[in-house]
C-alpha cells in the first residue's frame, strides 16, 4: 500500500497519453498534404497571381497591371477559343460514349469470348497519350498514311489528303484519335452499370411484348441515368483540359483550327514568352472548370443520397 502511494506521488503509474483520432489522421495525411501543397497548390497560386502582372520569360522583373491582362484576353480571341474548346470537348465526349455504350451492350449480352474482347478493348486506354498521338499521326499522314491508302483503295478519294494540315479536317482527326483512346474507359464504366440493371425487369417487359429498343429506352436508360450522367460529366471535364494528343498531332494548328485552352496557355507562355496573359487565360479557364466540378460534386451527392 505504501509503495502504491509513493509511486502515485512520483507519477510512475501515469498512463501514456493517447493521440486522438483527428490528430492521428492528420499525422497520416501530413506527408501527402505537404507534397500536394508543394507540387500543386503553390504553383497554382503563383500562376494565378501572375495573371495580374505584366511578366515575360525573356525580361527580368514584373509590373502590376491589375485586371488588364484579363481584359485583353476577353476582348481578344477568348470566345473563339472557348468555342473550339467546346467543339473538341463535346466531340470527344459524345463519340466515345456512343462507341463505348454500344460495345458495353454487346459485351453484356453474354456473347462468346466476351472476357477476351473486354481485355483487348482496354489496350487503347492503357497506351500513353503521346504514343497514341504518334500512331494516329502515322495513320493520317498525307504521304504514307494508312487512311489515305484505304480510302484510295476503295475509291472514295482520288488523291492523298493532308488530314492534319487541313483546317476543315484537322479537328475531326484529333477527335477521332482521342475517341479511340477514351472509349474503353466509357465501355468499362457503362458495362458495370448495365450489370446492375435487374434482369427481372427485362424479362417482365419482354413477356408484356416490349421489343429490344423499347426495353432499352424504357428500362436500361432510366436505370442507368445516374452513371451515364457522371460518366459524361467526368469525361467532359477531362477533355476540357486535354493537352497531349492535340499538341503532338497538330500543335493547335493549322491556322489555330485545333487550338484549345490547354494548347493556348502553353503557346502563350512558352512560345510567346508572355506569362501575364498566359496566367490570365489560365485563370479564366480554371473558373470554367470550377463550375463543372461543382456540378459533378452535386451530382455525386445526389447519387449517394439515393
Amino acid at each position: 500500500m505504501t509503495e502504491q502511494i509513493i509511486s502515485s506521488q512520483l507519477g510512475t503509474d501515469r498512463k501514456p497519453r493517447r493521440l486522438s483520432d483527428g490528430m492521428f489522421a492528420l499525422l497520416l495525411t501530413a506527408p501527402g498534404l505537404a507534397l500536394l501543397a508543394a507540387v500543386v497548390v503553390y504553383p497554382l497560386i503563383t500562376a494565378l497571381i501572375t495573371a495580374f502582372f505584366k511578366q515575360s520569360l525573356v525580361e527580368p522583373g514584373r509590373e502590376f497591371v491589375g485586371f488588364q491582362n484579363i481584359v485583353d484576353i476577353l476582348t481578344g480571341d477568348f470566345f473563339p477559343l472557348l468555342q473550339q474548346t467546346l467543339v473538341f470537348t463535346i466531340g470527344t465526349t459524345v463519340a466515345p460514349f456512343v462507341v463505348g455504350f454500344g460495345l458495353a451492350l454487346a459485351l453484356n449480352s453474354r456473347i462468346r469470348g466476351a472476357k477476351v474482347m473486354r481485355g483487348l478493348m482496354l489496350i487503347p486506354w492503357l497506351i500513353p497519350g503521346v504514343v497514341v498521338s504518334f500512331l494516329w499521326m502515322w495513320i493520317f499522314n498525307a504521304n504514307y498514311g494508312v487512311l489515305n491508302a484505304v480510302l484510295q483503295g476503295i475509291g472514295l478519294i482520288d488523291e492523298p489528303q493532308a488530314w492534319l494540315a487541313n483546317p476543315t479536317t484537322a479537328m475531326v482527326a484529333v477527335i477521332v484519335a482521342k475517341t479511340w483512346q477514351s472509349f474503353p474507359w466509357m465501355m468499362v464504366m457503362l458495362l458495370a452499370g448495365l450489370q446492375t440493371v435487374p434482369i427481372e425487369l427485362h424479362e417482365a417487359a419482354e413477356i408484356d411484348g416490349a421489343g429490344t429498343i423499347r426495353r432499352f429506352f424504357s428500362i436500361t436508360v432510366p436505370q442507368m441515368r445516374g452513371i451515364i450522367g457522371l460518366v459524361l460529366l467526368l469525361e467532359f471535364i477531362w477533355n476540357f483540359q486535354h493537352f497531349d494528343i492535340i499538341y503532338v498531332l497538330t500543335g493547335g494548328g493549322p491556322a489555330g483550327s485545333t487550338q484549345t485552352f490547354a494548347t493556348a496557355v502553353y503557346e502563350t507562355a512558352f512560345d510567346g514568352f508572355d506569362l501575364g496573359h498566359a496566367g490570365a487565360l489560365g485563370l479564366l479557364w480554371m473558373i470554367l472548370l470550377m463550375g463543372l466540378v461543382v456540378v459533378y460534386v452535386r451530382m455525386s451527392e445526389k447519387g449517394e443520397k439515393r
